[in-house]
């Protein structure tokens, strides 16, 4: 069994859009992914560590343990052996609380790649591959969420392009998460079942690409 550590936030989570509720694990794109590569052939277990409102490196105001980096190595200790670890960060670093763009959130998902390589892990066991997940943009926030996110459409912009350079420089494979998905209509920022489908799906040939 080879296990997968996904570390992101309610888009993995898998927020439904104008609720507070989840979907189901076969629904969400960590889910679909597991059991697609299951269906062909794996041994694949997707260890979930998604919060609500995680940043990269930056503190919530209002809600504590918020703060990416904060026991990332610790986790990365826990779960060790690990075959890979997925980071999708970045969309609640602009949040209208921040003033961050896109280049500053980048910038933390590097200190986040650096804790994993960093991690205490037992002296026998490898460091994982990191693949980096660059969440769809943000459109304009709607509905309950809107005043956290106002003008997040505006911050965000570039960041897929700022993040692939620090998957560039610090050696780590990296993947468009809007090149096949979007954001939700209704507000603008989580993802609907059908694009949770749409990212495990193209993600199922990218990880199996780069399991050992």
């Amino acid at each position: 069994m080879q296990h997968i550590l996904l570390y992101g936030d309610s888009l993995s989570w898998g927020i439904i859009p104008e609720t507070r509720r989840r979907l189901p694990f076969d629904e969400r794109w960590p889910g679909v992914m597991e059991n697609s590569l299951n269906a062909g052939g794996r041994r694949v277990r997707v260890v979930e560590d998604c919060l609500n409102g995680r940043r990269t490196v930056w503190d919530d105001p209002f809600k504590p343990g918020r703060k990416g980096l904060d026991g990332l190595a610790q986790r990365i200790e826990i779960h060790s052996p690990l075959a890979l670890v997925i980071v999708m960060l970045g969309t609640n670093d602009f949040q209208s609380m921040h003033p961050h763009n896109a280049w500053h959130s980048a910038q933390g998902l590097g200190v986040l790649i650096n804790a994993i390589r960093q991690a205490p892990i037992e002296p026998e066991m490898p460091v994982p591959p990191i693949l980096i997940v660059v969440p769809p943009s943000q459109e304009t926030a709607r509905g309950a969420i809107a005043p956290k996110f106002v003008d997040g459409e505006r911050k965000c912009v570039g960041l897929a392009a700022a993040c692939r350079e620090v998957a560039i420089t610090l050696g780590c494979d990296y993947f468009d998460a809007g090149s096949v998905a979007t954001v939700s209509p209704l507000d603008g920022v989580h993802l609907d079942a059908d694009q949770h489908l749409r990212l495990g799906t193209a993600l199922v040939e990218v990880v199996a690409r780069l399991l050992p």
